[in-house]
């Protein structure tokens, strides 16, 4: 699979977090995810879309209009590596990271692990 494919896959998932309508976002999911994906990062762990979702409104909660913008993309053998900003509502960048995923035969995320520096 090319690295522009996967890229593709990746800024579809990182659209799910920007977004707060869940119809929205569950397209964004199905486009992207593999229903029994696994997100961890140092703050949270969730286990499939339900979980993830949840983590997401929390995210949605603390950060109004926050969201994630990829600035580098790297990716080999169903793997892939990102480093992104995080972003408020005006846009103003909060924060930055680095993000792994693993994706699955169909091109889907089965695995994302953000790391950044907590407060």
């Amino acid at each position: 699979m090319s690295q522009q494919h996967l890229q593709s896959v990746w800024d579809t998932y990182t659209a799910s977090w920007k977004t707060d309508s869940v119809a929205d976002r569950e397209t964004l999911f199905s486009l992207s995810l593999d229903p029994g994906c696994t997100y961890s990062d140092p703050l949270a762990t969730a286990q499939g879309w339900t979980q993830l979702t949840a983590y997401m409104d929390d995210f949605h909660h603390q950060v109004p209009g926050g969201h994630f913008v990829t600035h580098y993309f790297a990716s080999h053998n169903r793997q892939s590596i990102a480093k992104w900003n995080m972003v408020d509502g005006s846009g103003q960048v909060i924060g930055e990271g680095v993000s792994y995923g693993r994706y699955n035969d169909q091109n889907r995320l089965v695995a994302m692990t953000g790391f950044f520096e907590t407060p």
